[in-house]
């Protein structure tokens, strides 16, 4: 005892030096200190388990050099009194929690305890997690004392299983003695020495030391940690898929990125999948979730053992492999998404809430439409958002947007809940709702107090949103979408200051996102005087958008054969032209202008070079368009003789040159020739360039995928583009896709009767 402060007093000053561990100094009497950098989680909830110590042999291995340095404060030791650690643990960061929320609050979400819940329902699970509510007989404070006493008397001659002991001992002290034990330089020279021995650690001295170090609550930052991170690769290939699990989900629980030891843990993997069992491939998939790290061939694997497993999942087990998947950013095949399904169909009304939302991320992923899941989803739905957290709340409802799942109902629910506690929303919360409501094209009842709580509760959260300035472009979009201008916030968001504040703090590439809304404001506000982007950044986003709505649309066989149908109709490429009237909506449209006599003007210069337009004539090809021909056409009253006259064969266009009272469809822009071959194109025209267009018609190329999912209800984005042509004076064409795409399964003459009348029926 007379030998104690003696020695602590040098520990203050001695550095200890081992040549097993790996490059830090850190002070292992830091303990309250706990950074969430170096890629740390939080730390997590733990509590007592009791552990015992298991025989050391060697193991093979090589660290570089380590120091723990300790600090004066630390020279009194381990004092266990009440005064003493409480003032402690208010500086303790990595220590467990010792209080937990007693009154139900839907808003108490435990991210890492309740995705958890699935390994309680199999007994398998206790083999290979672990379980935080186990407790063992507590260490009293004299016994604390007595192994602290030790350890500095005997450090020199400690064996590896006693280090192992002393350590699973010590975590068993009373929590509220955690916080003092750990600001103690005696446990720093107990680490310390437990890094000197560790080349001595089997397998069960490893996993019974990681389980006294997250009950204990050592910071996830700690340099200590990475040693065993080194310790646990080389033991990987000695040990059973259940230690290995244990230990991955004991990492989880320490909060400590570990990528060495899950890069071997794969490996492993790839040579012993087959062997795996149900428990051990979801809690398997769960690990690798919480890690968000894994290789495509180890996820192909697992599918195919989850299709194996299949019918024996409960439903909480395949919402936990559909957050393990999300996660990793893996997704899953259609056939797997459509079984889990129809499994959770089934049973709905026993599906939990948490499960159920993790179901329907996976479904936003993979974009897969079960439509009875989404049907029986938006009956219970309603019924459950009451007693869902915000957050929850938050992805059901992005859930729906992603996959165009328009439900009143939910969507209403949603509407209800949301404004008395919006408070607990996050920024992000906040700007995924609003861009849900926005894309689905919906307003609720109560839509003044639905979107004056979120925008006042962007005011209260603007700090946030300069941490994330993607989720305050998403807000006001999802507002313009819904035809919400905010001035004072998009005077912030198109500032020069949080332009470059957008590009350089997030990973995200918002030029788009500015530029869309940019462009919005431009034609919705025109008394808006605040700040716009930049004419540099708005050209570049213009070409940017445009490059990728005409690579996506001439990829389209349908949309080059309607295009080349409307050259032919009108009667050259001048007439028409394919472009993007507005570029920040992001679709392109097909432009047509017609005189005052509703004919059509030549007005796309950019279809002819200029240096061939003095050389070009371009032949009369016009079609002998009859009252009678019209009739048979439109309602279905076919006549053989006229069958007979007009010929319509691929490729070829359909020619009349017999009769001089054929009308070309739409007529012409010059005069022409009695004979064919005397039509001169646009360039040789110039009078009708000059006209001005009486109206001006932009064609709408749609597909599904810009409606409500079994609707005709457009979604936002392009609710707004349409609602933004007709502000600068275009009459807006639809070729439904619904209209469309079985006419295009018919005659080139039927389709070319039906363009006409949608072009010359919409310019009345």
């Amino acid at each position: 005892m007379a030998a104690t402060p003696k020695l602590l007093k040098l520990l203050g000053y001695r550095a200890f030096c081992s040549p097993f561990a790996s490059c830090a100094a850190r002070s292992v009497a830091y303990w309250n200190v706990s950074s969430t950098q170096h890629g740390g989680l939080h730390p997590p909830e733990h509590t007592n388990l009791c552990h015992s110590a298991k025989k050391a042999k060697n193991v093979c291995g090589t660290f570089s050099s380590w120091n723990i340095f300790t600090t004066s404060s630390a020279h009194q030791g381990l004092e266990f009194s009440k005064a003493s650690s409480s003032e402690a643990s208010t500086l303790q960061l990595g220590s467990p929690r010792t209080t937990r929320v007693v009154e139900e609050d839907v808003e108490v979400f435990d991210s890492f305890e309740d995705t958890r819940v699935f390994l309680q329902l199999r007994p398998e699970y206790r083999l290979h997690s672990y379980n935080a509510s186990e407790t063992c007989q507590p260490l009293s404070v004299s016994e604390g004392e007595l192994i602290l006493h030790k350890v500095t008397v005997y450090q020199d001659h400690l064996q590896a299983q006693v280090i192992a002991d002393y350590l699973c001992k010590l975590s068993s002290l009373p929590p509220e003695q955690r916080s003092v034990l750990l600001g103690s330089a005696r446990f720093a020279l107990l680490c310390q020495l437990s890094v000197k021995k560790i080349e001595l650690f089997d397998t069960q001295d490893l996993i019974n030391i990681l389980k006294a170090f997250v009950i204990l609550g050592i910071p996830h930052s700690h340099s200590m940690l990475d040693v065993y991170e080194t310790k646990c690769c080389h033991q990987v290939w000695e040990m059973s898929m259940d230690q290995l699990l244990l230990v991955a989900d004991l990492w989880r629980y320490l909060g400590h990125r570990v990528p060495r030891f899950f890069q071997i843990f794969f490996s492993y993997l790839n040579l012993h999948w087959k062997d795996i069992s149900l428990s051990q491939l979801v809690h398997l998939i769960y690990v690798i979730g919480e890690n968000r790290q894994v290789s495509q061939d180890v996820m192909q694997k697992l599918e195919s053992l989850i299709l194996k497993y299949i019918d024996l999942l409960n439903l909480e087990e395949v919402g936990t492999i559909c957050l393990g998947f999300f996660k990793s950013n893996t997704g899953l095949s259609e056939f797997v998404m459509r079984k889990f399904g129809d499994l959770a169909c089934a049973d709905m009304q026993h599906l939990g809430s948490h499960a159920l939302v993790n179901i329907l991320k996976m479904f936003r992923f993979t974009h897969v439409d079960h439509i009875n899941f989404m049907k029986r989803f938006g009956e219970i739905a309603p019924q459950r958002i009451p007693s869902l957290g915000v957050q929850g709340v938050m992805h059901l409802t992005l859930a729906c947007s992603a996959l165009r799942f328009l439900d009143e109902g939910v969507l209403n629910a949603v509407a209800a809940s949301l404004p008395p506690r919006v408070v607990h929303c996050r920024s992000k919360d906040v700007a995924k709702i609003l861009w849900s409501f926005g894309t689905l094209n919906y307003k609720p009842p109560n839509a003044e107090e639905f979107y004056s709580s979120l925008i006042n509760e962007i005011h209260r959260k603007m700090p946030e949103f300069s941490q994330f300035p993607e989720h305050l472009i998403t807000c006001l979009l999802g507002l313009a979408f819904s035809e919400y201008f905010p001035v004072e916030f998009i005077d912030y968001a198109l500032s020069p200051g949080f332009v470059r504040l957008a590009q350089e703090r997030t990973k995200f590439d918002l030029l788009k996102e500015l530029y869309t809304l940019d462009g919005a404001v431009g034609i919705e506000c025109p008394d808006y005087r605040g700040n716009r982007l930049s004419a540099h950044l708005q050209q570049e986003g213009s070409e940017l958008l445009w490059n990728l709505a005409r690579k996506d649309m001439n990829s389209k066989p349908e949309f080059l054969e309607t295009l080349s149908l409307l050259d032919t109709m009108l009667g050259g490429p001048q007439y028409i032209k394919h472009h993007m009237i507005l570029p920040h909506t992001r679709s392109s449209d097909i432009e047509v202008q017609l005189d005052v006599n509703l004919k059509p003007l030549p007005f796309n210069r950019e279809a002819t070079p200029a240096e061939n337009v003095a050389k070009l004539r371009l032949k009369h090809m016009a079609v002998r368009l009859t009252d009678d021909l019209v009739n048979q056409l439109l309602k279905g009253k076919a006549r053989g003789h006229s069958q007979d006259k007009i010929e319509s064969e691929p490729g070829q266009l359909p020619v009349e040159l017999k009769d001089k009272a054929a009308v070309p469809l739409g007529g012409s822009v010059c005069d022409v020739a009695d004979k064919p071959g005397a039509m001169e194109i646009a360039g040789l025209c110039p009078q009708a360039c000059m006209q001005t267009p009486r109206v001006k018609l932009a064609i709408q190329f749609t597909n599904r995928n810009q409606y409500s999912y079994g609707s005709r209800n457009l979604l936002g984005l392009h609710n707004m583009k349409r609602r933004q042509l007709v502000r600068l004076g275009y009459r807006v064409v639809e070729l439904s896709h619904w209209e469309w795409f079985p006419i295009l399964k018919r005659t080139r003459l039927e389709k070319l009767a039906f363009l006409h009348e949608k072009v010359f029926t919409s310019a009345l």
